[in-house]
């Protein structure tokens, strides 16, 4: 298993997003090698603008393990995580993040390059194509 297959994941979930009219992000958080949350936008369906996928797998993942830290953990995320969900991730003290594409609107390296635990690795630009594609399907169906 390697970083494509768990974005491929994270794919699928934003496919459900997509599906549903939310923003099409998904999420993906691995454990020794163990998806042990999934998740995606749910903004719209709970009338929430903090649902975000990355919300709701840092709750789900957090359940799973019965821990309030996700130490050893790596969430695989379809589009740069906003700043709001980079501070959550902080927070968590999640060991890596991993997204595909960048967010220039809203992503959090334009607001803060640091709004994550020091010690989190961040790797970009995993499948990005396909993950800017979905995005960008999205958006033109709305215009």
């Amino acid at each position: 298993m390697n970083d494509d297959y768990f974005m491929k994941m994270a794919l699928k979930e934003a496919e459900k997003a997509f599906q549903s009219d939310e923003v099409p992000v998904g999420a993906v958080v691995v454990f020794q090698d163990r998806i042990i949350a999934r998740a995606h936008n749910l903004s719209e369906r709970l009338n929430d603008v903090t649902a975000h996928a990355e919300m709701q797998a840092i709750t789900s993942a957090m359940n799973m393990l019965g821990a309030k830290y996700l130490s050893g953990c790596t969430i695989y995320v379809t589009v740069e995580p906003c700043i709001m969900c980079a501070g959550a991730l902080g927070w968590s003290q999640i060991s890596r993040i991993v997204y595909g594409a960048s967010d220039e609107k809203r992503g959090y390296s334009l607001f803060s390059p640091s709004p994550l635990h020091p010690k989190t690795e961040v790797t970009r630009g995993i499948m990005e194509k396909e993950c800017s594609q979905l995005m960008s399907s999205f958006f033109k169906g709305k215009r």
